[in-house]
């Protein structure tokens, strides 16, 4: 059973009735999946922006392809793929940015000054963390939440209290800070 409480058997049938055109099944089959295919991209790709980002575009793949699932196999190892494949088309597209912005020997690397080896932790971040927490502290929350405990926009602004629009904007705002921050050494 899923995080819904869907079996692998309740997926299968309303994937054949997405596919046969029912839109209220298609709009159950893509809420029930969303967590499994998230965990997915995330095993794949540890920032949780990017894994959100190809988790979309597997949901959309779902949504767009479901005609090409044969029944052959569980609809959920159809989905599996489908989700693996976009984390790995998200991640070679990511790699592909970073080669063309930089060349091989500006490629960041590990520096043993700013990476903590026990626990794995870029000191950088902490460092920028806390710089932004002097500076503006009604930013921190929002971005921890966001790209450190990958929660959506929406569970950010029920747990932080503000609006939708406000914790984005402050998500946004708290990035063009830290970045520079963050960049290696020269």
């Amino acid at each position: 059973m899923s995080e819904t409480g869907t079996t692998p058997e309740d997926l299968g049938a309303l994937a054949e009735r997405a596919a046969a055109g029912d839109k209220a099944a298609m709009d159950d089959l893509l809420r029930a999946i969303r967590p499994r295919v998230l965990r997915i991209c995330k095993s794949v790709l540890p920032y949780s922006a990017d894994a959100e980002d190809a988790a979309q575009e597997a949901m959309l793949n779902v949504a767009t392809k479901i005609h090409t699932y044969s029944g052959r196999s569980s609809f959920s190892t159809w989905m599996h793929s489908v989700a693996a494949n976009s984390a790995r088309s998200t991640y070679r597209k990511l790699k592909r940015t970073a080669q063309a912005a930089h060349s091989p020997e500006q490629m960041e690397k590990p520096d043993p000054r700013t990476t903590s080896v026990i626990a794995g932790t870029r000191l950088d971040l902490l460092e920028a963390l806390e710089a932004l927490e002097r500076d503006r502290p009604q930013m921190v929350t929002p971005l921890v939440l966001r790209d450190v405990y990958g929660l959506t926009y929406e569970e950010i602004a029920a747990e932080v209290g503000a609006p939708l629009g406000t914790i984005k904007s402050r998500i946004h705002d708290a990035r063009e800070v830290v970045r520079p921050m963050l960049r290696p050494k020269d």
